[in-house]
């Protein structure tokens, strides 16, 4: 399974908009993804409702995870999304 550890990018976290932006990235993404905190259990990443029930924070680490084909670009790209706090989703997503 690959996984990608980053810290939250957004000072707000994963709420509202960032994790509107996030859930369409990873559903773009086209290989399932989850997405946990770095001690919690995974969550559907493409799910709205389930992102923003993780509650993470501004800064907190979180753990993007995936075993299909492909998974490492589009985890390195969801991690990117991530780390960096984009407002918008870059044309590589």
């Amino acid at each position: 399974m690959a996984e990608r550890r980053v810290n939250v990018g957004w000072a707000e976290g994963l709420h509202a908009r960032p994790a509107s932006i996030f859930v369409r990235a990873a559903t773009a993404a086209g290989v399932p993804v989850t997405i946990a905190k770095a001690d919690g259990n995974p969550v559907n990443a493409a799910s709205m409702l389930a992102v923003l029930g993780l509650g993470a924070q501004g800064g907190e680490e979180i753990v993007l995870a995936s075993d299909a084909e492909g998974a490492d670009i589009a985890l390195d790209r969801l991690a990117k999304l991530v780390s960096e706090g984009l407002e918008e989703l870059p044309e590589t997503v």
